[in-house]
């Protein structure tokens, strides 16, 4: 099997996370500590929640676990996003490509899920 960098769902996540640490740069500095680190980390974990369920992947229940843990994060990077648009941080077209990714990861994971001996 090969390694978690190399899981489409990964690729993905990482690649959200990015788009998401590079539009934050543009965010209001007192959103430092406020939206800016909560939409960064949640995005971030996404992907690091992906890669310590693929390591612990021998575990089925870990393996889940860890999964079901990147989707909550990957909701919560999704809240973020409403939060941004909301507080005029991003238009409305880059809200709706970051939705699409955001979902696409979603159900990524959830195949995975329903689906843990596709990986093991």
């Amino acid at each position: 099997m090969g390694r978690y960098k190399d899981l489409k769902v990964y690729i993905k996540a990482f690649e959200l996370a990015m788009e998401i640490f590079h539009l934050s740069l543009k965010f209001p500095s007192d959103e430092k500590f406020g939206l800016t680190s909560q939409i960064r980390r949640s995005s971030r974990s996404v992907c690091s929640n992906i890669a310590e369920g693929y390591r612990k992947r021998k575990y089925p229940a870990h393996f889940i676990s860890k999964l079901t843990d990147a989707d909550m994060e990957n909701s919560e990077t999704i809240v973020w996003i409403d939060f941004a648009i909301s507080c005029g941080f991003i238009d409305r077209q880059t809200k709706d490509r970051l939705f699409l990714k955001a979902e696409e990861i979603g159900k990524l994971l959830y195949f995975m899920i329903k689906n843990p001996d596709k990986f093991l």
